[in-house]
């Protein structure tokens, strides 16, 4: 008789159920849907990739070398303090609570964000006073050209300390084309800028650097609103420009390889973000195949978006973060830095800069997620993800390519035009909040409590005199700014006049019609800073036209639009409630002096009765609110 163990370890869980087959669940869809088209299902990305509600496992599907077996992502610490003594504070306290790294942001580079430490031997020297450089801390740079000289004062203050080069982990983050992607300009003729710092990558490799030196930035491309392949298809083209500059330099690719990484951007999309590094490494493994080189793995550094951030409910911006580390270390990336929550406010204080570091470290010491090497691998949807974008990247980069490269792609604008189309695409998502930013555009807060941040002065790097060359600039944007912009100008009309402009919520009938569209109501019009208040009065049942009348309720709703100190009305119901109630509604706000009036909804056949009645407007879900909340605006402040 066979032990109890070796029944339970024989048992096939599955042997009662019947198997599970694509078409029985598509019959069930099919049900469900009662008719409508299954596409109705399928969605699509920024680039055009179709992403279906289904995929079966893809068997055979091998990981995607990456950051090594059951190996944590390094933590990176932002450093970006005006003064050197602060930042060196920051930095030290950091490495003792959690940190593994330090990414030392200087004034005027790609993603300093208003702040920055000076490019200053003597800044250098004082941020890095008691950094043990040969005791495994990693320490990225973030510059821009003007100032790559503190690449070489980082080697001087390390030789000075009389530390082996070769026991330190640095990334210098030199990358003349990202800077002047984003400045619209560059300081020299094509043909001297990349190998200039070029020279500069082989000078720190002949003191001893490990490297790598030269970095392929996508936050360029994602800070302006591009979509995944087209910031994976700048990397390519960025990093292959410094692949044949090393060569045109004597180096062998073979070692030119290594002195080259990439830096991605990690949003709140969760699996696209997931499938754009393991796309990364896929491409650079091509790359080093046409190079007729054994593919390597391709470090990865990642930093957490700075367009998804948001200056309104900045506490939500934990949130998008957390999800953008779990994607960035499931999809390998090899280090991680996260923006605190309030880097769009100003320069974050010891508080948020703990939140970002603990980001990290819950999920890596708590949710172990570095424990799998690319557990993404065999999941039907990833998979599918990941091989479009390659194969989508891979022709945008052809076509940089036939530009003559990526400078040259930028001096026609061909990278710009493409970045710009995505970006009209998504803003106009935005403004219909398609897309939404929660706590901005949807649920907003109007209550939320001021956050502390350091009292520091934003640095403005002086404007270069040597621009030779001039081109569009790929200039960062927050996509959550123009509802921030509406929320501004509450804040001004509450400082000005003691209290926020209002609009009356007036729902028609009992709570089962008017629940869900008062609360569409509530977020549409707050998302710009009209505070929406409830009938002081409220019914308890709904209630036919006649009965109101009989009850004299147009009198009631005038008293309540009165008592409520509102300027505007906003009527919330259903389309049955609206036929029987709305004109008298309506006639009795106008009576009241009710200065606009929106309905929210498009009920058939009573558009037009109702306009003629007084109601001026209509919200419903996909209409333009940032327009209409602009609009509102308008005539508030004209009035």
């Amino acid at each position: 008789m066979p032990a109890a163990s070796d029944e339970i370890t024989n048992l096939p869980l599955a042997a009662d159920f019947a198997p599970a087959l694509a078409a029985d669940w598509r019959r069930l869809v099919d049900g469900v849907l009662k008719g409508a088209p299954f596409e109705k299902l399928v969605g699509k990305t920024y680039d055009g990739l179709t992403i279906g509600p289904i995929y079966m496992r893809a068997k055979g599907a091998p990981a995607i070398a990456g950051r090594a077996a059951a190996a944590p992502w390094r933590i990176m610490q932002r450093i970006d303090h005006p003064d050197a003594a602060q930042a060196n504070a920051q930095a030290l306290h950091d490495l003792y609570h959690g940190a593994g790294g330090l990414t030392l942001v200087f004034a005027g580079a790609n993603g300093a964000r208003g702040f920055g430490m000076p490019p200053t031997a003597e800044a250098v020297a004082k941020v890095l006073d008691g950094v043990f450089l040969d005791a495994g801390i990693s320490i990225e740079l973030q510059i821009d050209p003007s100032s790559r000289a503190v690449a070489l004062q980082i080697a001087d203050a390390i030789s000075a300390r009389g530390v082996n080069p070769t026991d330190c982990e640095i990334r210098f983050g030199l990358d003349p084309i990202g800077a002047c992607a984003t400045s619209g300009s560059s300081t020299g003729e094509r043909a001297e800028i990349v190998p200039a710092v070029t020279e500069t990558a082989k000078m720190l490799a002949a003191r001893g650097f490990n490297g790598p030196f030269l970095v392929g930035d996508g936050r360029v491309v994602h800070d302006a609103g591009g979509s995944e392949a087209q910031e994976l298809a700048f990397v390519l083209a960025s990093a292959v420009t410094y692949l044949r500059s090393l060569e045109n330099a004597g180096m062998a690719l073979d070692n030119a390889r290594g002195m080259i990484y990439a830096r991605l951007s990690a949003d709140a999309d969760q699996f696209l973000t997931l499938a754009k590094l393991r796309a990364l490494r896929l491409l650079w493994a091509r790359v080093e195949q046409a190079c007729s080189l054994a593919p390597k793995p391709l470090l990865i550094a990642a930093e957490t978006a700075w367009r998804m951030m948001t200056r309104r409910d900045p506490d939500v911006n934990m949130l998008r973060a957390t999800v953008a580390t779990f994607s960035a270390g499931l999809g390998g990336a090899d280090s991680i830095c996260v923006l605190p929550h309030t880097q769009a406010l100003g320069l974050p204080d010891d508080f948020a800069r703990r939140i970002a570091r603990n980001t990290q470290l819950i999920l890596l010491e708590e949710s172990n997620l570095a424990k799998v090497a690319d557990p993404a691998a065999g999941s039907g949807g990833i998979e599918a993800l990941t091989h479009e974008l390659c194969r989508r990247s891979w022709a945008l980069f052809q076509d940089i390519e036939k530009a003559g490269g990526a400078f040259a792609a930028l001096e026609q604008n061909l990278i710009q035009r493409s970045i710009a189309a995505t970006r009209t695409e998504r803003e106009m998502n935005i403004a219909k909040r398609r897309d939404v930013f929660t706590g901005t555009s949807d649920f907003p807060n109007l209550k939320e409590r001021p956050l502390d941040l350091l009292d520091a002065e934003p640095v403005t790097p002086a404007p270069s005199d040597e621009t030779t060359v001039s081109f569009e600039a790929l200039t960062p944007t927050r996509f959550a700014a123009p509802f921030e912009k509406l929320r501004d100008r509450s804040d001004d009309w509450l400082k000005a006049t003691g209290a926020r402009p209002k609009i009356l919520l007036a729902t028609l009938g009992a709570p089962a019609d008017f629940a869900a569209r008062a609360t569409f109501a509530r977020s549409f019009f707050e998302a710009g800073g009209i505070e929406a208040v409830d009938s002081p009065f409220p019914r308890s049942r709904r209630e036919s036209v006649k009965d109101a009348a009989q009850r004299e309720d147009e009198d009631t709703l005038a008293e309540a639009f009165k008592v409520s100190g509102a300027q505007m009305v906003c009527l919330c119901s259903s389309d049955e409630v609206y036929a029987e109630q709305a004109t008298l509604a309506v006639q009795a706000f106008q009576a009241a002096g009710a200065g606009h009036i929106y309905l929210v909804g498009r009920p058939t056949g009573l558009e037009s009765a109702v306009r003629q009645f007084g109601v001026r407007d209509f919200i419903f879900a996909g209409n333009n609110a940032l327009a209409v909340l602009n609009e509102v605006w308008e005539r508030l402040e004209q009035s």
